[in-house]
């Protein structure tokens, strides 16, 4: 939603179905009860679920014929940007302050001596995973 509001286009989220249209993206939204037909005129911003379709997988020969394609490098004269509406001078937010993270603690051992079930829970329960 952030990045189509960003951009000044439509949105549709949580597609299970995605087929384009003469320049309308319409999918299939399922809900508990009913589903949605959406449509939003293109560009847009869509997302779907994981029900959208089966995951491709590069094959050997594809990841090795990816390693040797040229990776072109573009300037900011390339895009018509200048240097005022991109990096630190151009960002939308700020970073007011930053902290290292914390070390980690040593966790919490259960023997199991005969009661190391209700060990588990009572500990769960006391921070009120359950």
């Amino acid at each position: 939603a952030l990045l189509a509001e960003r951009l000044g286009v439509a949105q549709v989220t949580l597609l299970s179905e995605v087929s384009l249209v003469d320049g309308v993206v319409v999918g299939r939204r399922d809900g508990d009860a009913a589903s949605l037909v959406l449509e939003a005129p293109l560009p847009a911003v869509v997302s779907v679920t994981d029900q959208s379709g089966e995951a491709r997988y590069p094959s050997f020969k594809g990841i090795m014929a990816a390693k040797k394609k040229p990776v072109t490098s573009w300037d900011l004269d390339d895009l018509g940007l200048d240097a005022e509406q991109v990096g630190h001078t151009g960002a939308w937010t700020t970073v007011d302050e930053v902290t290292a993270r914390p070390a980690r603690s040593a966790g919490t051992i259960v023997k199991d001596e005969g009661e190391g079930g209700r060990q588990i829970a009572d500990y769960l329960a006391t921070h009120k995973f359950i």
